[in-house]
């Protein structure tokens, strides 16, 4: 299973905010450029995350980014599930496949699919934050 770039770049956009120091709010430009990210995929990335009340995000002067939630509380599992279009190993009814009816690997891929969400469950936004007890910040600066 490969996760989507949405997801990844979601995932980032979470860390990136997770690392501001207390009250200081990101841009869009500033996350895009810092990743190399497009500023077009930020902004439906940051739209989702503000509809889905993890981050917030303020217009105008003094406005910007910034996690509504504490990293302690953003679980990864829950990140994933909500930024995944879908987590299908396979398709089996796009093109319909002939054996489907018997066919017990949808299942085991089901399982398969579950216990990957289910260990990711296990993780929060503020696990990814340490490099060997450091913070990670002084990689972003």
């Amino acid at each position: 299973m490969q996760l989507t770039r949405y997801t990844d770049y979601g995932l980032r956009t979470l860390i990136y905010l997770a690392l501001l120091p207390a009250g200081r709010k990101a841009s869009i430009d500033e996350i895009s450029q810092t990743y190399g990210i497009s500023r077009n995929n930020l902004n439906k990335i940051v739209h989702q995350l503000g509809k889905a009340n993890i981050i917030q995000t303020q217009r105008g002067k003094g406005g910007g980014i910034f996690l509504e939630q504490a990293p302690d509380k953003i679980n990864i599992g829950d990140m994933v599930m909500l930024l995944e279009n879908t987590l299908q190993v396979v398709e089996c009814e796009k093109p319909a496949c002939c054996i489907s009816p018997a066919c017990k690997l949808k299942g085991i891929f089901a399982d398969a699919t579950q216990a990957f969400i289910s260990s990711l469950e296990r993780y929060y936004l503020s696990d990814l934050l340490l490099e060997e007890q450091k913070p990670l910040l002084h990689i972003l600066l």
